[in-house]
């Protein structure tokens, strides 16, 4: 079942099965374990492999080739110690790049010192991204880690009509735009010679706060 493309999702609720079927409809492989019968049953069919399993138990995983997986997301919110547990015993296996979902700041904590890299809070993540689009006139916001942003915004009047190469955008307000879509049209790259009209929509990067700061100008 380990293919080459292929992700482990552990914990079929509404996070899991979210992402499981997201990866399924993108082409990849995805095995679905779950501990509820009539959860595994309404994915059958859905996911390429859907098997119930209790995932505490190293055996059940090792039975389903999980040491084999590079990839794994561990999906369980609700039962923090069936979390922690199977969060552990892929950690043990010692190649699986394991995902987390944490549903608290001590429960992420926790992951954290048992060696997850990526710790997942999809609430509070999402959260803090809606915050920032309600707070400004951000059409889109992505905010990496290192306060690091990009956002997708509109051009500001005193860019309408210019050259981005003869703005001196990048110097006044520590931010680049690396993209535009025109009005019904797709995205490009952008080069010193893209002029921006009203009726664009950009991508800017920078720092989080520039980058806010540049998409509240009107």
């Amino acid at each position: 079942m380990a293919a080459a493309d292929s992700v482990a999702v552990i914990g079929l609720g509404r996070f899991g099965g979210a992402l499981a079927l997201e990866l399924e409809g993108a082409g990849t492989e995805v095995l679905g374990i779950d501990l509820d019968e009539e959860v595994v049953q309404s994915f059958n069919g859905r996911l390429t492999h859907v098997v119930r399993a209790d995932a505490t138990k190293e055996e059940a995983l090792r039975q389903l080739s999980l040491p084999d997986f590079d990839r794994v997301v561990v999906g369980i919110g609700s039962d923090l110690e069936a979390s922690i547990l199977t969060t552990s015993i892929l950690l043990r296996f010692d190649r699986s790049t394991v995902w987390a979902k944490a549903i608290s700041e001590p429960h992420a904590q926790i992951l954290s010192q048992l060696g997850v890299e990526h710790v997942i809070r999809p609430e509070h993540d999402m959260g803090r991204r809606v915050a920032h689009l309600v707070r400004g006139t951000m059409l889109d916001y992505v905010e990496f880690e290192d306060n690091f942003a990009m956002v997708k915004t509109r051009p500001p009047r005193e860019y309408w009509d210019r050259e981005l190469g003869t703005t001196g955008l990048r110097g006044k307000y520590g931010v680049t735009v690396v993209a535009v879509r025109r009005k019904g049209g797709t995205w490009d790259y952008t080069t010193a010679q893209t002029t921006l009209y009203d009726d664009d929509e950009i991508i800017v990067a920078g720092p989080t706060a520039k980058a806010e700061l540049f998409s509240s100008l009107l």
